[in-house]
């Protein structure tokens, strides 16, 4: 048989190309679409939540309003920009140092610009709080994953959604939420940077694979692989704005900025070895080297700039690098809080933060259950477990430094103001502690029971679905705090637009909404956005009154609208215009709020003893709460003496100084210091005298008896009646006061005097 013939060959294929041919470009709608998918459900489940707080809102107040006056006072500074001032707050007064956000007036001042005006702009503000609002659960989220896994970052972003604080301030018209979302982008992309996430294993889904393995132990976690150039090249820049943004938001964004700038810097490439320079030729290698180690840093200073833009703003425009604001609210910057007092305010702050505030407490039961501190303090052990079992110590890390920062505002003399809005933009670091312990509880119940795959997600919606409880409360109280703004800080705004003169300077205490709806000049005697008067709200009512004294006319108020009790400075209220009194709320300084005209006429009443001898004069004189005068006079203060300095207006007082009664000064108002047991000053005297003696105004609740001392040297007494003020001389001896001359008035019998003025007259 003849052998089967051979088969025929078949030609040879074609080389395949060992090079995939490059996918097209996605277009950039497609692309768009793509970075935007993630924010959808967020943005629906913040939609909802919008429509509830924003018809709540319309039904209580008829229109839109807003709960805090604060928030005016970014729209104001939004409407300045718009019309081409930068950061004055009202026409003629120049650069302020009062915005406490710089950035979020930006964002408003576009809208102003484009036409909305007057309430409308609210709208804008809602629907940017909308975005943020959703964004931050996004974020929230994917800071969340690496540790907690995917199961339990969906819950912290259910959680974040569903946060009663992130509602009310998102619709608040303030930048807390807008804060909250730069922390939180800042603090995920840095982790990413530093600990890029590797592939999820199989049993880190929600649902996983019933074969026994997921109940294996646990392998060695495994270093981060190193994040790939490309991604790197995209994430730093990222990480670098968001540090250097994060501080133009608030200040408290600097710790954004340093984690950023560390993340940065611990991230960079590191430089090729260096070779041996050349002798011929040794200087461009070295400086090739230099170069190389410099741009791989450069990014990490970027965001150490941000936090420098603001001080070098009011530096530049105000002549000062603080803001008023830190003048104002910081304990740390207070004159009046020595060492141990300062710690003592500090300690019970962060007593009050743990024990009251994060632990839905009085101040926070709108928001937060009962007993959260035990959640997140649960939390925390679980973050470190989570760090060892995934090998994420940068993750937990700095989501440990962001909780952290919710201590910052315990160094504010007050963080319980306006909704404790000051604490919530750290909280997103909460929540994600509250997800590793919801992962860490489904991995133990996992380990316990093998049918048992649920426990993970079961828990995140739980903490979810209690936080979500108090949104209805939450809402109301929006609401309801946004309709008492409206009837009592809009409503008095846009009577001074009607019935006060267009010249007319008004002096406030809540500045915003007053000065964005009368359109009239505004003097804030907090300070805030009026500079130069944050000092002498600091130090109390006297010192405030004493500073009015030497204000120049024109810049005096010309009325004020004010709560009377913030006031507390009754000598310069005049007669009583119209009040706003607003009940069943809980978010006003005050139920009612008063126009009233200003009275000057008692403006230097007191600046002399009520007797006058002929052929006298003032050799020398100490007006107490005069903080020029108490300056120039070493006058010794004690540890919150704001608190017991006050300005008085009553019937001239009772002397028994020698000279005649100027029967002229009917009314005398003076500002003065209480409930004093000793006062030391220094005399400035240019020669001695022939004679001289002390006049003593003075005042003492049960009566006193008073040593005053010359030098060291006690010269006489004085016996100060109970009630009223009154005046009383002490012959000193003049040869012994040329020259700087300690003099002190002590306490020897009473329980404590009230100090308001000292002169030395003679001849």
């Amino acid at each position: 048989m003849a052998p089967p013939a051979p088969l025929a060959s078949a030609p040879p294929a074609p080389l395949a190309s060992t090079r995939a041919a490059p996918s097209p470009a996605p277009s950039p709608l497609r692309a768009l679409a793509a970075r935007a998918a993630p924010y959808a459900p967020a943005l629906v489940a913040s939609g909802f939540l919008g429509a509830l707080c924003i018809r709540a809102v319309l039904d209580q107040a008829g229109r839109p309003a807003l709960p805090l006056d604060d928030a005016f006072i970014h729209m104001q500074y939004a409407r300045r920009l718009a019309e081409g001032s930068f950061f004055s707050f009202v026409a003629g007064d120049g650069y302020s140092t009062g915005a406490t956000s710089l950035l979020w007036p930006v964002l408003l001042a576009p809208f102003y610009a484009l036409g909305l005006r007057d309430l409308s702009l609210v709208y804008a503000i809602w629907a940017l709080g909308l975005v943020f609002h959703a964004a931050l659960a996004v974020e929230t989220a994917r800071l969340a994953r690496p540790l907690a896994g995917p199961a339990a970052a969906a819950g912290a972003g259910a959680m974040c959604a569903g946060f009663a604080a992130f509602a009310w301030f998102a619709w608040s018209g303030m930048e807390t939420v807008a804060f909250a979302w730069i922390l939180t982008r800042t603090a995920r992309l840095a982790a990413s940077l530093c600990e890029p996430a590797p592939p999820e294993p199989a049993g880190d889904s929600a649902e996983p694979a019933h074969d026994g393995s997921e109940l294996a132990a646990a392998p060695p976690p495994a270093a981060a692989a190193p994040l790939p150039a490309a991604a790197a090249a995209s994430i730093a820049p990222a990480l670098a704005l968001a540090g250097f943004v994060a501080p133009l938001l608030r200040p408290e964004g600097a710790i954004a900025s340093l984690l950023a700038a560390l993340a940065l810097a611990a991230s960079a490439p590191r430089p090729a070895p260096l070779q041996a320079p050349s002798p011929a030729r040794p200087w461009p290698r070295l400086r090739a080297a230099a170069s190389r180690l410099l741009a791989g840093r450069k990014l990490a200073v970027a965001p150490l700039l941000g936090p420098l833009v603001v001080p070098a703003l009011n530096q530049l425009l105000a002549g000062h690098a603080t803001s008023s604001t830190t003048a104002v609210k910081w304990l740390i910057g207070n004159p009046t809080y020595d060492g141990p007092t300062l710690r003592a305010a500090i300690l019970e702050n962060i007593r009050l933060l743990v024990t009251d505030v994060i632990n839905g407490g009085q101040w926070t039961a709108v928001f937060l259950p009962e007993g959260s501190a035990a959640v997140i303090a649960l939390g925390a052990v679980a973050l470190v477990v989570a760090a060892h079992r995934r090998g994420r110590p940068v993750h937990a890390a700095i989501v440990a430094a962001l909780a952290l920062g919710t201590l910052l505002p315990c160094t504010y003399l007050s963080f319980l103001w306006n909704r404790v809005r000051y604490v919530w933009p750290f909280a997103p670091a909460w929540i994600v502690m509250a997800a590793c312990l919801a992962r860490e509880l489904g991995d133990a119940a996992r380990r316990l029971r093998r049918p048992i795959h649920h426990v993970t997600p079961l828990v995140a919606g739980a903490f979810a679905g209690a936080l979500s409880a108090r949104i209805p409360w939450a809402v109301h109280d929006l609401a309801n705090s946004a309709r008492a703004i409206d009837r009592q800080q809009v409503w008095l705004g846009r009577w001074a637009a009607l019935h006060l003169p267009e010249d007319a300077r008004i002096g406030v205490n809540d500045t915003g909404a007053l000065a964005y709806f009368s359109g009239r000049r505004t003097f804030d005697i907090v300070g805030l956005t009026t500079e130069g008067e944050a000092r002498y709200w600091v130090a109390g009512a006297g010192s405030r009154f004493e500073h009015y004294e030497k204000l120049p006319a024109e810049r005096r108020p010309t009325h004020f609208i004010v709560y009377p009790h913030w006031m507390a400075c009754p000598p310069v209220l005049g007669r009583e215009l119209i009040d706003a009194t607003v009940e069943d709320q809980a978010i006003l300084g005050g139920t009612t709020m008063v126009a009233y005209e200003a009275r000057w006429s008692l403006l230097g009443s007191g600046a002399l003893p009520v007797r006058t001898v002929p052929g006298e004069r003032i050799l020398d004189e100490l007006d107490v709460s005069d903080l020029e005068s108490e300056a120039a006079h070493a006058y010794a203060l004690e540890p919150l003496a704001d608190q017991r300095n006050v300005a008085l207006a009553l019937i001239a007082p009772e002397s028994s100084a020698p000279g005649e009664l100027d029967p002229s000064r009917l009314e005398v108002a003076d500002g003065g210091r209480f409930y004093r047991t000793a006062d030391r000053f220094v005399a400035h005297l240019v020669a001695a005298p022939s004679e001289a003696r002390l006049v003593l105004r003075v005042a003492s609740d049960d009566g006193a008896e008073l040593a005053v001392s010359v030098a060291g040297e006690e010269v006489g007494t004085v016996e100060v009646p109970g009630g009223t003020w009154v005046e009383r001389a002490v012959p000193l001896p003049a040869a012994r006061l040329s020259g700087p001359t300690p003099i002190a008035i002590t306490l020897r019998r009473g329980s404590g005097f009230n100090a308001f003025h000292y002169w030395i007259a003679g001849r």
